[in-house]
Order: C-alpha cells, then structure tokens, then sequence
C-alpha cells in the first residue's frame, strides 16, 4: 500500500528568483533548505519548493519539448477559513503582482472561490468550504 500523504510539491520553475519574489511578496517564508537556485516554503502541511524546469525535467526523464507556458491542467490550491478570507487574499495576491485570474464569487457548492496565477502562469485556487477542518497547524484533514 502506498502512504496515503502529500509532502512536497515542486514548482519547476523558467526563473527562479522571479518565483521566489513573488511567493516571499506574499508574506511566505523561506526555508532554511532554500539556495540561490532553489527555493522552499513551509505551509500548512505541504512544503512548496521552486526549482528550475530545466532540471526537474532532466530529474525526472522528461522531454522539455512536452511543456507549456500556459495552463498545465495542474491547479494548488489555498483553502481559508471564512468566505471573506478568499477577498482578502485575492487582494494581497493583486498587490503582489499575482494575475487574477477569476474574482472571488460564490460558488455553485456553496462555498466561496477565485484563482489566481502566479508568474509563470501556475494556476492557484483560492477557496472556502464550509465542510472544511482544518487541524491546529491550518492542515486541512477533511472537506
């Protein structure tokens, strides 16, 4: 059986220090792990590293030509405590540079969302959801 458990998700990045100033303008901290040509976050209960393209696709065996600068059918995501949060955050992300990508709204589930797109167009939801519970770190353990 595989461990059920998301530890780390890796951003590969075209520029590193473009990524790194816009997650650090978001208030985020770095990682004592970071170097000038990686860069890690602690969250909630997922560390966010960036690192260059290049060579995670090397790392990994993949074929560059297969990526895209657009969407990547991939999207994070930032869950909040109360519906006015996903506002509130969609404003410091604006004031940070981040691209709006849909304002906040009410969603058709009954919570409330908007995404976002950091500079090298990542796709960021950010969302509230009324079922969700979070553990006493913000680890989101059900929704």
């Amino acid at each position: 059986m595989v461990m059920q458990r998301v530890s780390l998700i890796t951003i590969g990045a075209v520029h590193v220090p473009t990524l790194r100033a816009f997650y650090k303008g978001l208030g985020w901290e770095e990682t004592e792990f970071s170097s000038d040509d990686y860069a890690s976050f602690k969250t909630a209960g997922v560390m966010l590293s960036i690192f260059p393209i290049e060579e995670l696709a090397k790392d990994a065996g993949i074929d560059m030509s297969l990526a895209t600068d657009t969407y990547r059918g991939v999207t994070f995501a930032i869950n909040v405590n109360e519906p006015q949060e996903v506002d509130d955050t969609m404003e410091e992300i604006r004031k940070a540079g981040g691209k709006i990508v849909r304002e906040p709204s009410d969603a058709f589930w009954g919570g409330r969302t908007a995404y976002f797109a950091d500079p090298e167009n990542n796709l960021w939801e950010v969302a509230w959801n009324p079922s969700s519970v979070f553990d006493e770190r913000g680890a989101m353990i059900s929704y």
